[in-house]
């Protein structure tokens, strides 16, 4: 069962030179499109194939199906999601809370900027977020935040830091995509996110005072 869904999702191969990386680039491309007009439900290889100007069978080489292209989409978000967490958090040139900072201002900016294209993949999530690739693809962004908060919380115990940790990345996550779902001004994103920094950082101060 495993194995079926894990090959279900994967690429077929990966392009070797520069006019089948156009290729891919093109269907993954259309793919967006095609994802944030018709919305996860009416998502078809045949969609996104038209739209990229190739053939079914041309994308049928790099994707079986259309699973595979939205487990794609969802993995370069989260390989985007840890080069983020990572270049921020694991700065130790600033103050762990600055870094904090820095961070929440970062993610609601980047929330808001791919809002339809959230919206759509979390619709389609069911597709691909039980396969070991999507598991995989979290645990990455997981121990960078395991790392900061060892750092942000020295004297706490590894479950409390765990606790903080997951109470703040999912705190984040949802709160974010519930705000990025309606128009927001520079100044609207500029102001929620000052809040939410805020209080996680007194959250953490609270956490490394007990």
């Amino acid at each position: 069962m495993t194995g079926r869904r894990s090959s279900s999702i994967s690429s077929r191969k990966q392009p070797q030179q520069a006019r089948s990386s156009e290729l891919v680039a093109a269907i993954l491309d259309a793919a967006v499109q095609v994802l944030t007009k018709e919305g996860a439900q009416r998502f078809t290889t045949a969609r996104v194939a038209e739209r990229a100007g190739v053939s079914v069978g041309s994308l049928y080489q790099y994707f079986p199906n259309k699973a595979s292209i939205l487990f794609r989409l969802q993995s370069d978000e989260w390989r985007q999601n840890s080069s983020l967490l990572r270049t921020i958090l694991a700065d130790r040139t600033r103050p762990p809370l600055q870094r904090l900072r820095s961070l929440v201002h970062a993610f609601i900016r980047s929330e808001c900027e791919e809002a339809a294209v959230r919206v759509a993949l979390n619709d389609a999530a069911p597709l691909y977020r039980d396969a070991p690739e999507a598991h995989e693809a979290r645990a990455s962004g997981e121990r960078i935040v395991e790392v900061f908060m060892r750092e942000a919380l020295p004297r706490a115990s590894d479950a409390v830091r765990a606790t903080a940790g997951d109470l703040i990345t999912t705190t984040m996550s949802t709160v974010g995509k519930d705000f990025s779902e309606s128009p927001r001004s520079q100044a609207e994103i500029e102001t929620y996110a000052d809040a939410m920094a805020d209080m996680f950082c007194a959250y953490l101060k609270s956490v490394a005072k007990r």
